[in-house]
């Protein structure tokens, strides 16, 4: 007998639908399964028939064919176990089932028969749905992620024998269902708060000039000054995630395995931290099967390096070109995959390698510029914002008022994000940071003396045409955040004043 169920392989950030044909006939009893599977696809013929015999059914004695379908795409991970089992009972005969191709079925499978969350539901469910098929059966935990996913019939299954159950119409389970607004009000940030900052007010300027136009910032500064604690705040203080983004985002986190058990939606902007230990593939994503790394998970939110300098010079380089195209395409020999990453980088550093200020280290000019040097020009030029972090004053610290609330900024840097999307509506542009050429020649218009001043910028301190791009995105954000729209001398000479490193100041 002949039997076909339909699952889904995951590729990248998206998914494609695979055909499980399961042929049940005379010959050979040793069970054999075809279609470029992987070897945990490979393994799951030994978890289907003990799922199987423990679930109260039985495994034929006849020859078992299994073919994955379309064959050129490479099938990975243990989802294919449930639709192997279904399709298999089916061609057995132990299961009737007329709506068994109405779905798309994901799930792995204990040896008890229960069935175990997967990766990648959120993509797979996306899928589903423009294939046009009716509903889908997934694990219990995935339920909600898959769920967001509207015109979807979502079927949330515990073990093989309730999917049988289900698919031979002699029990009804609810479809699963979630009321997304409600995501998304509940969602919170976390505990961390700028009213925690004591002092450093220049450093929250920049950082609210940061937020309002998606710039990237480095802090530069001596340890125990609040660089780590300045940054962990700073997604505190962005604009909530858009439906859209969201969505974006939940399907990467879910692709990696990051989504809590019963999660439907990442509400709020990611924020990872990777050590300085941590290796390109790590960061960028790839291993023998490319999958994202740590600049893909910090989509739509945060990506913060400390200890800048300490990082492997040739893993800084290769965040150039995603940093400039919000996306990092990653080349194996498994295939080429390409992964979102717009994101915010937020970089810390010590000013000098004992982590002094230079007029106060015991190291040398020479050591100082080597320190520095570690960081290559073009990777400083595609950070819009140098910032120095002092020392905290006693004052600050022993102050009992309490700071400024970071619901307090993030009022004023939506003001400024919608000033943008009005300026921008009908481009593909959703920040200044983002700002192309010809954006910058229609939006950023400057009167003579302004110009003069960034000329003297320019020939004084030997700034790179980049840089001269960074220094306007900047100023037109501050114009933003004042409610203005054109930009004047005052905004350019702040933007200018936030390239610290640009200025020389250290040696």
């Amino acid at each position: 007998m002949f039997a076909r169920t339909f699952a889904a392989a995951v590729q990248g950030i998206d998914a494609s639908i695979v055909e499980v044909e399961v042929d049940v006939g005379h010959g050979d009893v040793r069970p054999v399964i075809v279609g470029l599977p992987d070897a945990a696809v490979r393994e799951s013929l030994d978890r289907v028939s003990t799922a199987i015999h423990n679930s109260g059914f039985r495994w034929p004695l006849a020859r078992i064919t299994v073919n994955l379908a379309p064959a050129n795409i490479r099938k990975e991970g243990p989802s294919f176990d449930l639709p192997i089992a279904l399709g298999l009972l089916t061609a057995s005969e132990q299961l009737e089932a007329l709506r068994l191709e109405d779905y798309v079925i994901v799930g792995e499978l204990a040896l008890t028969g229960a069935v175990r969350p997967v990766k990648g539901v959120l993509s797979i469910a996306i899928r589903a749905k423009a294939a046009g098929r009716r509903g889908l059966l997934v694990p219990e935990e995935n339920a909600a992620e898959a769920a967001v996913v509207e015109g979807l019939q979502v079927i949330p299954i515990q073990n093989l024998r309730e999917a049988v159950q289900f698919l031979a119409g002699e029990i009804l389970i609810e479809p699963r269902r979630v009321m997304i607004a409600s995501l998304f009000a509940c969602a919170t940030s976390d505990d961390f708060d700028m009213s925690d900052v004591k002092g450093q007010e220049n450093v929250k300027r920049a950082l609210e000039i940061a937020a309002a136009g998606g710039h990237n910032v480095l802090l530069i500064g001596p340890p125990g000054t609040g660089k780590s604690m300045l940054a962990r705040r700073l997604a505190t203080i962005l604009p909530p995630l858009t439906l859209e983004e969201s969505l974006e985002t939940t399907k990467i986190h879910s692709i990696c395995g990051l989504l809590q058990a019963g999660q439907a939606l990442v509400t709020t902007r990611p924020f990872r931290s990777p050590h300085h230990t941590a290796s390109d593939a790590g960061l960028l994503g790839g291993n023998a099967t490319p999958t994202p790394g740590e600049i893909s998970l910090a989509h739509n939110g945060v990506l913060f390096l400390d200890e800048l300098p300490e990082f492997k010079r040739g893993v800084l380089e290769t965040m150039r070109q995603p940093l400039e195209e919000g996306r990092v395409t990653i080349s194996r020999a498994a295939g080429t995959m390409t992964f979102p990453s717009q994101f915010m980088l937020v970089a810390a550093m010590n000013p000098s390698p004992d982590g002094k200020m230079p007029h106060e280290s015991r190291s040398s000019p020479r050591e100082i510029q080597n320190y520095l040097g570690r960081i290559s020009g073009p990777l400083l030029d595609r950070i819009d914002l140098h910032v120095e972090v002092p020392a905290v004053k006693f004052a600050d610290l022993s102050s009992a008022a309490p700071g400024e609330p970071s619901a307090a900024i993030r009022e004023r840097v939506l003001l400024a994000r919608q000033r943008q999307l009005r300026r921008f509506r009908g481009r593909r542009v959703s920040c200044n940071a983002r700002m192309g050429t010809r954006e910058l020649k229609q939006f950023v218009t400057l009167e003579q003396h302004t110009l003069d001043t960034l000329k003297n910028a320019m020939t004084d301190w030997n700034l790179s045409a980049r840089a001269y791009d960074r220094i306007l995105k900047v100023a037109r954000t501050i114009a933003d955040l004042a409610g203005v729209d054109q930009v004047t001398n005052d905004h350019v000479f702040e933007a200018i004043q936030l390239r610290s490193l640009d200025r020389q100041l250290w040696g």
